[in-house]
C-alpha cells in the first residue's frame, strides 16, 4: 500500500493545511488535532490499522475539549458583555445623589444635608452630633424608636440657635440608646456623583464630589 505524504492529502483537500507560524506557541488547537489524526491515518500499518475503538475514544476526547474551549469562548463573550452593560448603567449615576459610607459632608451657603443611620438592632433612639471643623456641635437631630437596618435624617443647615450655618465641612456623629447603654452607629451621608471610571480589573469606580473615588459596592442607595 503506497504511502500519502501529508503534503499531498492538503493539496487534495483531506487535510488541514499548517497555520503560518507567527510566534512561539505551547498549545494544541483544532487544526494540531486535525493534522496529528490525519498522520496517524496515514502512516498506519494496513495490516494493523488502528483500533475503531481507540479511534472514536480520541474522537470523544476532541469533542470533549472542543465543547470545553466553545463554553469558556462563551463566558468570555457573556462577560464582557455584562460588563459592558453594567458600565452604561453605571454611567447613568453621574449628576445623582448615593448614599456613601461616611461621616463628613460639605454645606454650602442656605444648604441642607441628608443621610441615614445604619443599625444592627433596634433602639429607643438615635442621636446625631452635627460638628463643625472646630470639634464643636452646633446642631443635634434626635430620631425616636428606630429599627434595624438604614434610618434616614436630614439637616436643615441650621445651628442651635436657628441661625444658618457658614458653609464648610461638618462630621456626623450618631450614637444609639437602649438598655442604658449607649454605642456608636455608622453613619452614611447623600454625596453627588461626579463620574464613573473602570480600572484595570473591570471593577466600577464612583467619583463622589468632596470624597473621592469610591467602590460602586460601597453604594448603599441610589437618588
Amino acid at each position: 500500500m503506497s504511502e500519502f505524504s501529508l503534503e499531498t492529502l492538503q493539496r487534495l483537500g483531506l487535510a488541514p493545511k499548517s497555520p503560518t507560524n507567527t510566534g512561539p506557541n505551547n498549545k494544541l488547537d483544532q487544526a494540531d488535532f486535525l493534522m496529528l489524526m490525519t498522520k496517524q491515518l496515514a502512516q498506519q500499518d494496513p495490516f494493523e490499522p488502528t483500533d475503531n475503538g481507540e479511534m472514536i475514544a480520541q474522537m470523544a476526547e476532541f469533542s470533549t475539549l472542543e465543547g470545553m474551549q466553545t463554553l469558556t469562548d462563551s463566558f468570555g463573550v457573556l462577560a464582557r458583555t455584562l460588563s459592558q452593560s453594567q458600565s452604561l448603567q453605571a454611567a447613568s449615576l453621574v449628576g445623582k445623589d448615593v448614599l456613601v459610607p461616611t461621616e463628613f459632608s460639605e454645606l454650602t451657603a442656605g444648604g441642607s444635608i441628608a443621610g441615614a443611620v445604619d443599625l444592627t438592632s433596634s433602639a429607643q433612639s438615635v442621636t446625631i452630633d452635627v460638628v463643625n471643623a472646630s470639634g464643636a456641635t452646633v446642631q443635634q437631630i434626635a430620631l425616636q424608636d428606630t429599627s434595624a437596618g438604614l434610618n434616614n435624617f436630614a439637616w436643615d443647615g441650621l445651628l442651635a440657635d436657628g441661625n444658618p450655618a457658614p458653609a464648610g465641612v461638618y462630621e456626623f456623629r450618631a450614637s444609639t440608646t437602649g438598655g442604658g447603654e449607649s454605642q456608636a452607629a455608622e453613619v452614611y451621608l447623600d454625596a453627588e456623583v461626579d463620574s464613573v471610571t473602570v480600572n484595570e480589573e473591570g471593577r466600577l469606580l464612583i467619583d463622589v464630589i468632596g470624597l473621592g473615588t469610591l467602590e460602586f459596592e460601597d453604594i448603599r442607595r441610589i437618588g
